[in-house]
């Protein structure tokens, strides 16, 4: 009776920051879908406008890059961490940074935010993201088959959360890990969708399967993305250390709370520099 005592205290206490991954990845769904649907679906006068499909992929990269930076410096991105992908949970879990409740909860709340977003979008969109040039975002491998499109996810998910790892632990750069982030999803799109549609995340990938009733290949983006974080926190570990892993956030520097193991309210120094830096903003 202890465990379950145990878990619905934290519910109870932590609930707020596990709906704000809901909604965020539920917004990001949405997001996707809208952007999407302007820049592929045959009737969009955009799409007709620009035949090019690489600079399609890229304005939908700007789109999504600044979706998720938007989204990592909203107030409740700045609470919860904005990780909105249980491969970024389970990294930072893996790290010693998320308690076990806390990062069950978080992606159960991802997984059920990502399904109502595409829900949502599918409401406001009718038919068109049922369209095939939109199919429900799903991410399908492309033509080099379900190998290529493991060995991209992996390469892209080590190299999102190696960056995460190294900008928001180095005190000059860490407020600025949302940016970063937002970069690299805006290159992913533009050079590595053909190559397995982008994912890096499993609840999104899960979300547009249910919808789409499209199954491809879909353990590549459950073991992808997780495997490719994974070692990048390996890495990160064996050239760092343990101890230079400071949070789960994406964005520290502000006044939020933190629900985490987390190394400014441990370490005197890492806060006091944390709370400078967000004057400074």
């Amino acid at each position: 009776m202890e465990l379950p005592r145990a878990m619905m205290t934290t519910l109870r206490r932590h609930y707020p920051e596990y709906l704000m991954e809901a909604v965020g990845l539920g917004c990001f769904m949405v997001s996707a879908s809208v952007v999407t649907a302007i820049l592929e679906h045959p009737v969009s006068p955009i799409y007709q406008a620009i035949p090019d499909p690489l600079v399609r992929r890229f304005m939908i990269g700007v789109g999504m890059g600044l979706t998720a930076i938007a989204l990592i410096y909203s107030p409740w991105g700045k609470q919860s961490g904005a990780h909105l992908n249980p491969a970024v949970t389970l990294t930072f879990f893996r790290l010693g940074k998320v308690k076990l409740v806390d990062a069950g909860f978080y992606i159960l709340a991802q997984f059920i935010g990502g399904l109502l977003g595409i829900l949502l979008a599918a409401r406001v969109l009718g038919a068109v993201i049922a369209h095939v040039s939109v199919n429900y975002v799903v991410t399908t491998p492309g033509r080099g088959g379900a190998g290529v499109a493991f060995l991209a996810e992996w390469i892209i998910s080590f190299g999102i959360m190696m960056t995460i790892l190294m900008v928001s632990n180095t005190p000059r750069f860490a407020r600025w890990t949302g940016l970063f982030a937002g970069g690299l999803i805006t290159l992913y799109i533009t050079v590595e969708a053909p190559l397995s549609g982008m994912s890096m995340n499993p609840a999104r990938t899960f979300a547009s399967a249910i919808a789409a009733n499209h199954w491809t290949a879909i353990w590549v983006y459950f073991v992808a993305p997780l495997a490719g974080m994974l070692f990048a926190s390996q890495v990160f570990v064996q050239w760092k250390g343990q101890e230079a892993v400071c949070c789960a956030k994406l964005h520290h520097h502000n006044h939020q709370r933190c629900i985490f193991r987390c190394g400014y309210q441990s370490n005197p120094v890492r806060r006091d520099a944390s709370r400078l830096s967000d004057r400074l903003l």
